[in-house]
């Protein structure tokens, strides 16, 4: 074996012959190549380093993890609004009558060669199953924004709105959406907001003893990054909400419900059955496709 900083073997038993001049010659020159050398490496893992963050993601389903945050379990489904298809539902398009649970929307949408990868309930609902606040579905308002103050959960102010347009998704705050009128595909809305401006609500008690199994989602600032969030136990809201800003770095947050709370993610093995839902929101892949 030989060093890096030194010249082979063979190199240098024959310049051990010849005079101290040419060998400080030979040195000099062998440094230099060496130099050469580890500049050319250091410019080419550079340029494999740029190559790897121009290049385009490989397309890949969303997934869901289970997580540990301060001792308590909850499982975590995420997405990328700019490539994953993220879409609510409600109704049966052939029926007319509201879908109720998650194998439904696997039969609806197992005509088109689709299916889902995870799915989680998506806002409060009426007893016939009706959004309670705004709703749109592919770009069709179904049920008109609330914004006034009123009783449960949805009425805590400020309550929020689940937005989907194009290549984003944003949790709004509801009075915040009636000035903006942003262009949604698809739109949901509940309460209480659970992250405002990172912020937790103002109404959230540290130690309430008041809890359930709870979902919500949150996310990123540049509205790539969708975080979908259930407990695996009961939980409080501070506690929930810490999650998302603690955890995860969720500066807009929005609780979903809670008691009813169900996921799907096949890829976990998991369909969380119940009494049937209202919306409901998911991200749609090939029928193909691996989940994780």
């Amino acid at each position: 074996m030989w060093r890096a900083s030194e010249p082979p073997a063979p190199f240098g038993q024959a310049i051990a012959r010849l005079d101290r001049g040419i060998v400080r010659a030979f040195e000099s020159v062998w440094q230099e190549m060496l130099r050469s050398s580890r500049s050319m490496t250091r410019a080419l893992l550079r340029i494999a380093a740029l190559a790897l963050l121009i290049a385009p993601l490989p397309a890949a389903a969303a997934s869901c993890r289970s997580i540990t945050v301060e001792g308590a379990g909850y499982t975590l489904c995420e997405a990328d609004a700019a490539r994953d298809d993220i879409r609510l539902f409600l109704n049966d398009p052939a029926r007319d009558a509201p879908l109720g649970s998650f194998a439904n929307i696997d039969r609806v949408l197992a005509a088109g060669g689709k299916r889902l990868a995870f799915a989680m309930n998506a806002g409060m609902y009426h007893p016939d199953r009706s959004p309670v606040g705004l709703y749109i579905e592919a770009a069709q308002e179904r049920a008109p924004l609330v914004t006034s103050a009123g009783p449960g959960n949805f009425g805590m102010l400020p309550n929020g709105v689940f937005c989907i347009a194009d290549s984003t998704a944003r949790v709004i705050e509801s009075r915040r959406f009636a000035r903006e009128s942003p262009a949604c595909r698809f739109a949901t809305q509940s309460g209480p907001m659970l992250v405002i401006d990172g912020a937790l609500h103002p109404r959230f008690i540290e130690d309430s003893d008041s809890r359930h199994i709870r979902n919500g989602v949150g996310t990123s600032d540049d509205g790539r990054r969708v975080w979908f969030l259930i407990s695996d136990a009961p939980v409080n809201f501070h506690r929930f909400a810490r999650v998302f800003r603690d955890h995860l770095g969720a500066r807009q947050a929005l609780y979903l419900d809670g008691k009813v709370s169900r996921l799907h993610a096949p890829g976990l093995g998991r369909s969380d059955l119940g009494f049937p839902l209202g919306p409901m929101v998911g991200v749609v892949v090939d029928e193909g496709t691996t989940l994780d």
